[in-house]
């Protein structure tokens, strides 16, 4: 099992929060991309960090949208579509939508509208 599955999505929200600011986004578009992917409204998302779930717990309660499978490309060295383990391509997922955020790529197609 990964060490992330474990890790407080808490711990790493802080860090998804300063990538996205550090480039000119908000953390109110950050959490616009965290409700596409898992739904989780603000209530939800709060309740989440606040209770330090992890990632593992996370993502097994929430359903992802259902073209999340439309996440394609590379994260640290490693294409999401070809990520076998169901869990770690979830948070993978998280991982690129983040990264376009934070590279300025409109908002509509990081949400793939």
């Amino acid at each position: 099992m990964a060490r992330i599955f474990t890790t407080s999505f808490a711990s790493v929200y802080p860090h998804y929060v300063t990538k996205v600011e550090k480039k000119g986004r908000t953390t109110s578009e950050l959490h616009q991309v965290i409700h596409w992917l898992t739904g989780l409204d603000e209530a939800g998302l709060q309740g989440r960090l606040a209770a330090g779930t992890t990632f593992e717990d996370l993502f097994a309660d929430v359903q992802l949208h259902p073209r999340a499978s439309s996440i394609t490309g590379t994260v640290c060295g490693v294409r999401v579509e070809d990520v076998d383990d169901p869990l770690m391509q979830k948070i993978r997922y998280l991982d690129k939508l983040v990264d376009e955020l934070a590279r300025g790529r409109p908002m509509a197609k990081v949400l793939r509208e």
